[in-house]
Formats: structure tokens, C-alpha cells, sequence
């Protein structure tokens, strides 16, 4: 049986199960797939026969345990790296996402590394959560005699750069755990720096690990054939698929105050694979005319050659298609400013604050703009950071378009300093891309925001503005399984004949019975704004009796107000149906996201 038709009711797997497994099989290559066969079957044996399983190490000794914290996915790639690295050198390791892991299995740990990102304003990534709360409480065990080593991913763009990496370090070692390699707090542009970490972190670990593995006798089983490597038909991140942009279509009013983009690309001859709730990652262009004028402030040549890591280009070249231009953020305005020697920008770099208003309404191409000097091409290059991609929400599910992926883009648009400003990503999609151009792109798995494994389950979705996305996704696969679970969708905008995002296909759901219910905010409708929060509340006893029967919560959207709010209307919804205080109530909903009934996939 082939794995696309694959279903819970054809195998000995729950239909999650078969989900995680077509989403693995999706990113492996034919050797890396038969890889897993063989290590499968022979790790099935191993088990009936009583044996070990591979990458625990005989004995007593104990493994090193990688606990990863991932809202994207960086710190799930990093973390398997750490992995791979640790089996190569013959050590027994363990990787668990913190979701997965149990709080009281700490005090079991001897060694220990964790490696999380933060968003938001310093807060952990959902998967990290408990953990990181856990980490504070009485219930906490002495870490003392535990080795630990701390690796934060993060943007410097944002004011509390790698703050939960910060904290769980801090955490531990106030619990007795004992730092033995320093930590590292990585920018966007982590890639090399999380590679040297790694060995580095190592190189601390293998002594004690291998001391202790020989101490009790234990042999790491070997995995047949090796670890596996990445061939060249694998997309990702570091090798994205040059794909055919399709269509870019306006999906709001020519009077709507917003200009949202329907965007479908091909993956054909791609092999790249998606499940609802994952993203897709898009590499962009920078605007060439802009390019020029940042050229021209610099007074550099534009055919003048530089190096970017170990790729010669042109500097116009660079500067179009390698370097971050649109995303301000410290590390750039003090490099300029020291390269420069800009009086106005070195009085920034001493004080934080006033660096942090200072980049808020400027791109980078402000900031060379308004403090134009002389610059060499290369070392204009070495105050930049690569270009990173933007990851959307995919607003499709594979089983309706196929070998397609559909994203539903806000264009960024604003004006600062006289002139219009477009987003870096949604510009380009937006405004420059030609439909039939290559656009780059990689899918980036997200098992944080999963529809339910029992297709009886009812779901709750709350996606206002872009953040209806997912839940397209959500609402396509759930049809094309014929899933028999209720429906309720919760969607918010400014103006229903302006706004209202996949009308036509909502209301087509409505009327075939695949949507059960559909609550709408248009907020400036009506003399008193509306949003999606107050349409929960006005209907809080049937959503706590959803809740009741097992329903699943999604939101999907703004994290610093919406997400909040939605959030906040759920504690009162629950509170108000049950007397629960305000801290049972918010405990009832821990509950639900440890039982991954309550999901964000928020920005």
C-alpha cells in the first residue's frame, strides 16, 4: 500500500500517527527512506526480543538529553543536528521536544542541553511552555550535579532578544544544575554560529559522557549504514526549490484598507510535501530601485565584487538577492555607524533605548538614506545579515490542490520619511513578482498546530484578517476526508463588502454542512467595533459545551493583541460556565494545550 493511501482504518496506526509518518516519509529521500525501513525493522526486533534500542547506552549510564523548544522550527533543526553530531562521536543521546517531555523526568537528568527560541516579547515558544513554567514552581527538583548547556535562537530585531534561553539557563542554574559550556544567543542568521556552538558543546559533554558509558560497560548501538545525509532533491531552508509562481490575485475591495494577496505556487517536480498547519517558507528579492539609491548613498560601484560566506557576487547582485535591507535591527546601525564613523549613530549604540526607537519606523535602507557616507563594498556586506526567509501559514491542503501551495499575504505597507515603504516578502509578492517567475521556497513542518487525529472530533477556529489561512487548509482536508467532526469558524476583518477573505468558499462550506457554524466581526461596521473576542463571549455557553465534548481550540493570527484577547475571552468563558476562579480556569486551559486541544499558530 502506498503511503498517500495510507489511512488509520487500513493499519495498526492512529490517524495522527499516519499523518507524522507521511509528513517524515514527505522530507526523505528513496536511500533515506529505505534507511528507516531497515532501522525500523530492525529496532521492532530488538524490542521483541527484549533487547536495547538504538542510541541508549547499556547499563546505568545515562544519555545526553537535547530538550528543544521550537515555534518555527530553527530550533527543532538545530536541536536535530546536536543529535546527529552526538551519535557520530558514539554517544548515547536522547532528543525530545519539551512538549513531549515530562517535567518530573528532570531530576533523572545528568546531562542536559536545551535549545529554544523565543517570539513575542521574550515569551517561549507554545511547545516550551509547561517546562518553562514548571521551572519556577515548588514541584521543581534539585538539579545539583547536573551538567547543562544552553543554545538561544532568536531576532535582535525584536527588544528581548533570546530572552527565554536567558531564562532557562537562569532557571536551572538555580535549581543547582551547573553551565558547562557557555551559551549562545543566535540572530536570524544562525547557521554557522549554531554549527561551531555545537561541536564546541560537545567537545565540553564527551569526557564525562564517555567516562560514565565506559564506567558502566555500555556499548552505544550502532545504527545501520550511518547517520543519514540530505541529497540534493531534498528542498530546504539551506536548499529551497526554485518554484513557479502561478497566481497572485487581490482577495480585498479596491476601497478595503487593506491589500491582501491569494497566492498559489507550484511544487511540481519539487517533491516538497505539507500537511494542514505547517508554513511555507519564501525567499524574496530586495527592490532593485531602492538597491541603487543605497548604492548611490554609499558611493559604491555597483559591479564592485564581494564575497557573501563563500559565494563571490557582485555588490548590486548582493544586495538584491543575499542581504536583509528591509528588516532594521541593532547589529546593523552600530557595525555602520563604527564603519562610518556616523557621530548620530555611535551616540545609539550607548544607549538601547533610544536604538530601539530609532529602528522601529526604519528600514535599513532609511538608515544609510539619512546618514549617506563612503563605504567599502565588502565591508558594507559584513554589517548586513543574510536575507532570511518569510514564513506564511499554508492556505491549503495538498489533498484538494495537489502539487500546489496556496498562501494568503498582507501586504506590508506604510509611509515613513516622505515616501512609501513596502514589506520585504509581501512587496515582492505583492508589487514586483511576475506570475510564471521562480520563486524560492521550502515547507516548514509544524506539529505544534495539527488538526485532530479522529476525524469525529469537533474544532474551533479563530483566524481574523490573514490569520483565516490554516484554517482553508483546515477546512479543504477536513472535506476531503469526509470528516464528520462539527466545524465552527470565527472570522474578523474591517468591512464585510471589502474584507471578508474566501467569502464565496466559507459560505459554500456553510451551505453544504462542512462548516457547522460561522461567527463574523467586521469591526468598523457598526458604530461600536466588534471583534472576534466578543463574538466567542456572546456565544460562551455553546463553546464551553464544544469544549465539554472534546472540541479542539485554534487561533491563528496577531499574537500581541488578538491572540490575547481570544485568550482572555476563553478564560472568562470558562469561568463563567463552570465558577471556576480566574487561576482554575486558566489551569483548565493549560490542560487543554497539554492535551494539544488548544493550539496557536500566532506572529
Amino acid at each position: 500500500m502506498l503511503l498517500g493511501q495510507l489511512n488509520a482504518a487500513a493499519s495498526p496506526l492512529t490517524q495522527e500517527q499516519v499523518q507524522k509518518l507521511q509528513g517524515l516519509v514527505a522530507e526523505l529521500n528513496p536511500i533515506q527512506q529505505a534507511w528507516v525501513s531497515g532501522y525500523l525493522a530492525a529496532n521492532a526486533n530488538a524490542s521483541a526480543l527484549g533487547g536495547q534500542t538504538p542510541t541508549a547506552a547499556a547499563g546505568d549510564a545515562a544519555p545526553l538529553t537535547i530538550l528543544y523548544g521550537s515555534q518555527t522550527g530553527n530550533a527543532k533543526g538545530v536541536a536535530t543536528k546536536l543529535k546527529e553530531q552526538a551519535e557520530s562521536r558514539g554517544l548515547a543521546v536522547k532528543l525530545v521536544s519539551m512538549s513531549d517531555y515530562k517535567p518530573t523526568a528532570l531530576k533523572k537528568e545528568k546531562f542536559l542541553t536545551v535549545v529554544v527560541s523565543t517570539y513575542g516579547e521574550g515569551e517561549p515558544p507554545e511547545d516550551a511552555e509547561t517546562l518553562y513554567e514548571f521551572l519556577t514552581t515548588k514541584k521543581a527538583p534539585k538539579l545539583d550535579g547536573v551538567k547543562v548547556a544552553v543554545l538561544g535562537l532568536g531576532d535582535s530585531s525584536y527588544e528581548f532578544f533570546c530572552q527565554t534561553a536567558k531564562d532557562f539557563e537562569a532557571r536551572l542554574n538555580k535549581l543547582g544544575a551547573e553551565t558547562i559550556f557557555q551559551r549562545a544567543d543566535l540572530d536570524v542568521d544562525y547557521d554557522d554560529e549554531a554549527a561551531t556552538w555545537i561541536t564546541d558543546a560537545l567537545d565540553a559533554f564527551e569526557p564525562d559522557l564517555k567516562a560514565q558509558q565506559d564506567a558502566v560497560g555500555g556499548q552505544v548501538v550502532s545504527m545501520p549504514f550511518g547517520a543519514p545525509t540530505a541529497a540534493a532533491s531534498q528542498y530546504t531552508k539551506q536548499n529551497p526549490f526554485a518554484a513557479e509562481l502561478v497566481t497572485v490575485q487581490k482577495i480585498t475591495g479596491r476601497d478595503s484598507t487593506k491589500d491582501v494577496r491569494h497566492v498559489e505556487i507550484s511544487l511540481e517536480g519539487s517533491d516538497i510535501t505539507y500537511l494542514p498547519g505547517d508554513s511555507l517558507g519564501v525567499y524574496f528579492l530586495n527592490d532593485e530601485a531602492r538597491v541603487d539609491e543605497l548604492l548611490t548613498h554609499t558611493q559604491i560601484d555597483a559591479s564592485a565584487q564581494v564575497k557573501v560566506g563563500e559565494e563571490s557576487l557582485s555588490i548590486r547582485d548582493a544586495l538584491i538577492e543575499k542581504l536583509e535591507l528591509t528588516q532594521s535591527y541593532p547589529g546593523f546601525v552600530e557595525k555602520y555607524a563604527v564603519a562610518t564613523g556616523t557621530p548620530e549613530l555611535l551616540k545609539l549604540v550607548e544607549d538601547k533605548a533610544a536604538m530601539r526607537e530609532y529602528i522601529e519606523p526604519r528600514q535599513i535602507f532609511d538608515v544609510v538614506a539619512q546618514n549617506p557616507a563612503k563605504i567599502d563594498a565588502q565591508t558594507l556586506v559584513d554589517c548586513l545579515r543574510k536575507l532570511q526567509a518569510r514564513l506564511y501559514s499554508i492556505a491549503s491542503s495538498q489533498s484538494e490542490v495537489e502539487e500546489e501551495v496556496h498562501l494568503t499575504v498582507g501586504l506590508v505597507e506604510f509611509d515613513a520619511f516622505g515616501s512609501e515603504h513596502l514589506g520585504g516578502c509581501s512587496g515582492y509578492l505583492a508589487r514586483r513578482a511576475e506570475e510564471g517567475c521562480k520563486v524560492k521556497v521550502f515547507s516548514e513542518h509544524n506539529d505544534n498546530f495539527r488538526l485532530p487525529s479522529d476525524d469525529n472530533t469537533p474544532i474551533i477556529m479563530v483566524g481574523p484578517g490573514t490569520g483565516i489561512a490554516p484554517f482553508r487548509a483546515f477546512l479543504q482536508e477536513r472535506d476531503s476526508r469526509e470528516a464528520q467532526g462539527k466545524n465552527w469558524l470565527f472570522f474578523g476583518n474591517p468591512h464585510f463588502t471589502q474584507d471578508f477573505l474566501y467569502q464565496v468558499e466559507i459560505q459554500g462550506y456553510l451551505k453544504s454542512g462542512l462548516l457547522s457554524k460561522v461567527d463574523v466581526a467586521f469591526s468598523r461596521d457598526q458604530a461600536e467595533k466588534v471583534y472576534v473576542q466578543d463574538k466567542l463571549r456572546k456565544n460562551s455557553k455553546e463553546i464551553f459545551e464544544w469544549l465539554e465534548a472534546g472540541a479542539h481550540f485554534y487561533v491563528c493570527g496577531d499574537a500581541n493583541r488578538m491572540a490575547k484577547d481570544v485568550h482572555n475571552a476563553l478564560v472568562d468563558i470558562i469561568s463563567e460556565n463552570t465558577g471556576k476562579s480566574y487561576e482554575d480556569a486558566e489551569q483548565y486551559l493549560k490542560d487543554l494545550r497539554s492535551a494539544n486541544r488548544y493550539q496557536k499558530d500566532v506572529y
